[in-house]
């Protein structure tokens, strides 16, 4: 087997002590610009690598980032992760990336595992809404000095950041939409309202409504999971009522998609008889081929992006005082074919 280049091996090439040239290789300012090229480059030449094991060992840090999300196999969190990552990896990070299923006992184990192989911080959108009565989760987190950033999903805890869209804002925005479009009976496909953000949603429907004389009407608010079929067989209750509604605006574009599949197999036509917005601003929704769809752009790339920045403010930082930050970004409405009866004034 052939032997492992040392630094001892790079040194004795180049006439240096063992000591210059690991300062060289850990870019300590110590050190000439011209000495840890030439260091950098004899390493490259002589195929050496470094110890991670032991760089962690003496520095404290894994380099390692545990990322945390409901599901990967949707866009939205895929590129939120691309952004964390493309923000990441070259500061030498790499990120582990961790699925719930939305399933609360994966979410402690996932939790469990990363801090395990001694992750450097945890970003993640929980799956759990009463996230903060975990016990475990409360121990885990508090016992150990590893930064936790919520991003999308998120918990108000003490001392934890978070990166979220006003989704308060997407909500108003989307139904104040369907209002100028001359809809008067819109329904309102929720989510799980424990979640802060579906409730955040739901909220600015609701005072978009009201600030437009239009009255609030609690049964055509259905509470559905993001998926398509549950889009559909909402969309069929709400088609049953003895006064179905002119639109729809949806927490989700998945939902959306159902109900649109739904509603055009009924014989009504989008956005003649009833308009539809849905959020999150998923690829689909502008490559339908007949009806694209309205939704609203949470900016994935930018959240990750912004969540990982977070992060490393947060793991360098050397005050015993925890910092926190709260940021939150604007969403904006794309409009598309499922909404739009006539222009905007």
């Amino acid at each position: 087997m052939k032997k492992k280049t040392t630094i001892y091996d790079i040194a004795a090439k180049l006439g240096l002590t063992a000591a210059t040239v690991s300062r060289a290789l850990n870019d300590n300012p110590k050190i000439s610009k011209n000495t840890r090229q030439l260091v950098l480059g004899t390493a490259m030449e002589m195929n050496y690598e470094q110890n991670k094991v032991a760089l962690a060992l003496k520095s404290g840090k894994s380099y390692n980032v545990g990322v945390i999300v409901p599901r990967i196999d949707s866009n939205f969190f895929s590129s939120v992760i691309r952004g964390i990552e493309e923000e990441l990896y070259p500061k030498g990070y790499h990120v582990i990336i961790c699925q719930t299923n939305n399933q609360e006992n994966i979410e402690i184990e996932k939790i469990n595992s990363l801090l395990n192989v001694q992750v450097d911080g945890i970003l993640m959108s929980i799956s759990n809404a009463n996230l903060e009565d975990n016990m475990g989760f409360n121990k885990l987190i508090r016992s150990k000095r590893t930064p936790l950033i919520f991003f999308d999903r998120k918990k108000d805890l003490k001392g934890v950041s978070s990166v979220t869209i006003d989704d308060f804002k997407g909500g108003y925005d989307a139904t104040k939409h369907l209002i100028d479009q001359g809809c008067k009976r819109i329904a309102h496909l929720s989510n799980d309202r424990q979640f802060e953000i579906f409730n955040n949603r739901f909220l600015g429907y609701k005072q978009a409504l009201l600030d437009n004389g239009i009255e609030f009407d609690e049964s055509l608010v259905i509470e559905t999971m993001s998926k398509v079929v549950e889009g559909r067989k909402s969309a069929r209750a709400l088609l049953d009522m003895d006064r179905p509604p002119d639109a729809i605006f949806s927490s989700s574009d998945f939902a959306a998609l159902g109900a649109l599949q739904e509603i055009k197999e009924s014989g009504l036509e989008i956005p003649e008889d009833i308009c539809i917005v849905g959020f999150s601003n998923e690829p689909f929704t502008k490559f339908m081929e007949l009806t694209t769809i309205s939704s609203v752009d949470q900016f994935p790339m930018e959240m990750g992006k912004v969540a990982a920045q977070v992060f490393l403010e947060e793991v360098s930082n050397t005050q015993d005082t925890k910092i926190s930050k709260n940021i939150v970004l604007t969403p904006e409405l794309i409009v598309r074919k499922s909404s739009l009866k006539h222009k905007e004034g």
